[in-house]
Parts: C-alpha cells; structure tokens; sequence
C-alpha cells in the first residue's frame, strides 16, 4: 500500500453537488482523481502561499489573484485551459476552499469539468485562529512539500 493510498479515506470520496461547476470534492476524492490520472490539480493560490506554506508535488500552479492586492490574475483563463487536457476533469485547491469556488465556476464557464477541494491546503481556522488543525490537503496526510 503506497503512503498516497494509506491516507484516502474511502468514506470521504464521491462528489457533492454545487451550483456553477461540476461539485465539490475531499482532498482525498481529488487525490484519488489526480493519481490515476482523471484530474488534474490546479492549485489557485497566490505565488508567495504556495513557497512559504507549502505546495501540492505535481500540481499546476495558476494562481486565482495575485499578491499583493490580491488582484485578479489576467492569465487565469489561458493557464487553466493550458493546464488540462481535453476531456479530463480539474480539481482546484486554495487556502480554505473558497477562492477554489470561483475558480471552478470561471473554469466550468470556460467548458472545462470542475471540481472545488472542500478544505482547501490549510483547512478552516480553530478557536485560535491557527490553520493546518482542522482539515485540509496537509491535515489529511496527503502529498505535499515545502520549500
């Protein structure tokens, strides 16, 4: 058993319904998804979050807005359709699983199959305000690395 497959949780795989794209997924479903190769994973988050919390091994980085400002990225919209191939499905990853929302909308709008990671890479914040505690890509036990 590969150390991707120890940390999939069955009972959290399957699609829940969304409004705008194609629904919403786990980590461990878009994990599953991107490992025998039906998704790709766009990680929207911005250039400075992906160096200095730590990013997804073989993710296609195409941020959603940028820092500073967190401005709308103009590239958006070629990066993503670049990034997956015809008939394949794109799973988006954020912070939190938000920003990931309106990208997958963008993207399903752009005739592409998306899907949002619940949780995003760092999951919600706890009573203190801390995240990486309580769900997530990294709390789930799922590939990632930092530099």
């Amino acid at each position: 058993m590969t150390k991707l497959e120890s940390a999939i949780d069955p009972e959290r795989l399957g699609v829940r319904p969304a409004e705008g794209y194609a629904g919403d997924v786990t980590p461990e479903q878009a994990a599953a998804w991107v490992a025998s190769g039906e998704a790709v994973l766009v990680d929207v988050r911005s250039d400075a979050e992906r160096e200095w919390v730590g990013f997804v091994p073989g993710a296609v980085a195409v941020p959603w807005k940028q820092w500073p400002g967190m401005a709308l990225n103009p590239t958006f919209e070629a990066g993503v359709q670049e990034a997956v191939p015809t008939g394949a499905k794109v799973v988006m990853l954020c912070r939190s699983g938000v920003r990931s929302i309106a990208a997958a909308r963008r993207a399903t709008e752009l005739g592409l199959e998306a899907y949002n990671i619940l949780e995003g890479f760092e999951g919600d914040a706890d009573a203190e305000g801390h995240r990486g505690r309580k769900g997530g890509w990294r709390y789930r036990g799922l590939p990632w690395k930092q530099n």
